[in-house]
């Protein structure tokens, strides 16, 4: 094998391909350091939730209506327009990004 020396460094596949077998023995090595309690069909899988039991899922989500509340009630005139824009149909998007890339390539042309 030869190195091929560019204008910004030097290809090796030999000291590219030794670097990595290093990198994953580093990596292999500090993972063996890791807990050796830990057993996978037990409660240890479940998340922690400050003590909290957890419920079930429809009871544990949160809505981003609730969420983003404030935010949406105060942009309530914006997103009845942009409700009444919104098709769902992919081709009206592509025209919307094709009208507004030609509003900027002419804004560039001036």
């Amino acid at each position: 094998m030869f190195t091929i020396e560019t204008g910004s460094g030097f290809w090796n596949p030999i000291i590219w391909g030794i670097s990595i077998a290093i990198s994953f023995l580093l990596i292999y090595i500090l993972r063996s350091f890791g807990k050796k309690d830990y057993k996978k069909d037990t409660e240890q899988i479940k998340s922690f939730l400050s003590g909290n039991p957890e419920f079930e899922k429809e009871k544990m989500q949160v809505k981003s209506s609730n969420l983003y509340w404030g935010f949406t009630s105060s942009l309530k005139g914006l997103y009845t327009i942009l409700r009444k824009m919104h098709t769902g149909n992919a081709s009206d998007y592509v025209l919307w990004f094709v009208v507004v890339l030609a509003i900027f390539l002419l804004i560039e042309v001036i």
